[in-house]
């Protein structure tokens, strides 16, 4: 007969393995996620930079404006809704993320990852506005084109100025959708419905916002783009920077 200490002591090592193992699933992405990552990124930088030798920007924003402006400029769903609604609703959804990582009952190393990625949402959130500071790209209301004193020069001319107050390459309000992207990263291991429910209405929403600003006359159709694969290409490397850090509980 064996000894019930014995088997205690067994019951209790199993556990510990058990929680260790959960801990270094956490802790570390699966890597064969990242290539499509990469992949994801590359396609999108092959997209940006086909839209840019094609000098689209021009032709898609004639649509919406003239030499009188651009007439969908403070109408309420460019405006109101889509605009100042979708500002709030982006400080909205960090404020669930932080109220969730806060008052979560889940495992620590769980709660260490959502406020891993609510840490690189904030990235994200501050990259595209830092970005702006330094871009002498004039938005598109402000080109004299479309009534304002500005010259069309392309973003990727770096360093020549336009003639107009700049600072409007990439798109800030983008970001209050597509820096939620974290979203899916954060859920695609533990809950990937949810995940692929989070990128679907996170790409939605920069949809919406991002032809709300084209409307408007506040963003080329490239500052949106730019916008999204900027905070993409910042999850990918968050993630990729996630696999490799030390499993949480492992020796040293």
């Amino acid at each position: 007969m064996s000894d019930p200490r014995s088997r205690s002591a067994d019951v209790l090592a199993a556990g510990a393995e058990a929680r260790t193992a959960g801990e270094r699933e956490i802790g570390r992405w699966p890597l064969r996620a990242q290539p499509l990552d990469l992949a994801v990124a590359l396609l999108g930088l092959l997209v940006l930079l086909t839209w840019e030798i094609g000098g689209l920007d021009l032709a898609v924003s004639r649509h919406y404006g003239t030499t009188s402006g651009f007439a969908l400029r403070d109408v309420w769903y460019t405006r109101a809704l889509l605009h100042d609604g979708g500002r709030a609703l982006g400080w909205s959804a960090m404020a669930v993320m932080v109220a969730c990582a806060v008052w979560s009952r889940q495992d620590r190393p769980l709660r260490a990852q959502h406020w891993y990625w609510i840490g690189v949402t904030l990235v994200c959130l501050l990259l595209v506005p830092a970005i702006k500071q330094v871009s002498s790209t004039s938005c598109p209301w402000d080109l004299v084109e479309f009534g304002g004193v500005a010259s069309y020069v392309p973003h990727w001319r770096l360093g020549v100025h336009d003639g107009g107050p700049g600072h409007c390459f990439p798109s800030g309000h983008a970001v209050a959708a597509f820096a939620f992207l974290t979203l899916y990263f954060d859920w695609r291991t533990l809950k990937p419905r949810l995940a692929r429910v989070c990128l679907a209405l996170v790409c939605v929403a920069g949809v919406l916002y991002g032809w709300a600003q084209l409307a408007r006359g506040a963003h080329f159709v490239s500052h949106t783009l730019w916008s999204a694969w900027l905070c993409w290409a910042v999850c990918a490397l968050a993630a990729a920077w996630k696999a490799r850090l030390k499993p949480a509980g492992a020796a040293a």
